[in-house]
């Protein structure tokens, strides 16, 4: 690729997240438009249909949803690798990612990070207890129950090597962080453990300056805070001071 590919999405999105950890890890070199899918405008929705991130840009595409973006990456750059060799780990590897995108995102996006920080944020709506309630004292205890019976002692899920299983579990409970909910070290060790080594691997630390920044600071003024500690910026924005929900989620 002749320039770095562009990242439209939030530091703050699990799934931008998600494939930031995989360039890191692969090498690629990536500029990051930082906004909240409700503030994209017009072009955002052109190359978003459903107005969710990441939107991925190069030389040759563009894409969309973060599975399809890591497979591409893989696909153009092969190593290091991000998916198991062995054909059924990498079946399985798969699964969980789709695991984590779809009942994962559920619960510790809509009914907790958004419930206590993009709702009031966005919205001016407040944060409904009984939702995050449920959430942590029911939904979130089956996940973690569930990644217990995966979790290794030590290392990563399919051995010694990070994958995108192992990635793609961790991306939501760093948004779990922000919204001050910590796994149980005594109730789920290996849970914690697993998801404690991968935030400790270099394209999570990478990223967490960025992160903190934009949790502390008004949604209009992260551009500038974040262009002030140096983080990798397109030179242009697709954002719009205006939020509009986006197709499959509910109106406010």
């Amino acid at each position: 690729m002749s320039n770095p590919v562009r990242i439209v999405g939030s530091f703050l999105s699990p799934y931008v997240r998600k494939v930031l950890v995989t360039m890191q890890r692969k090498g690629i070199a990536f500029c990051v438009d930082p906004i909240v899918p409700f503030f994209g405008d017009d072009r955002f929705s052109a190359a978003s249909p459903l107005r969710r991130v990441p939107v991925y840009i190069d030389d040759r595409v563009t894409l969309c949803d973060s599975t399809v973006i890591c497979q591409y990456l893989e696909d153009i750059c092969p190593e290091p690798s991000m998916y198991p060799r062995d054909v059924a780990d990498r079946a399985r590897a798969r699964w969980i990612e789709e695991y984590a995108d779809t009942r994962m995102g559920d619960v510790f996006i809509w009914h907790l990070f958004n419930q206590v920080a993009i709702g009031p944020a966005v919205w001016g709506r407040p944060t409904d207890d009984a939702v995050v309630k449920r959430a942590v004292d029911e939904e979130i205890p089956v996940i973690l129950d569930w990644i217990e019976t995966l979790a290794p002692a030590l290392g990563f899920l399919f051995g010694d090597t990070l994958s995108i299983a192992d990635v793609s579990l961790a991306v939501f409970l760093r948004n779990a962080e922000f919204a001050r909910y910590r796994i149980d070290e005594a109730r789920w060790p290996r849970a914690a453990g697993l998801i404690s080594r991968v935030l400790a691997t270099e394209g999570f630390t990478a990223l967490r300056p960025f992160e903190d920044l934009s949790i502390r600071t008004p949604i209009a003024r992260h551009r500038q805070a974040l262009g002030s500690i140096g983080a990798p910026l397109t030179a242009d924005t697709w954002y719009t001071d205006k939020p509009r929900p986006g197709i499959m989620t509910a109106t406010p």
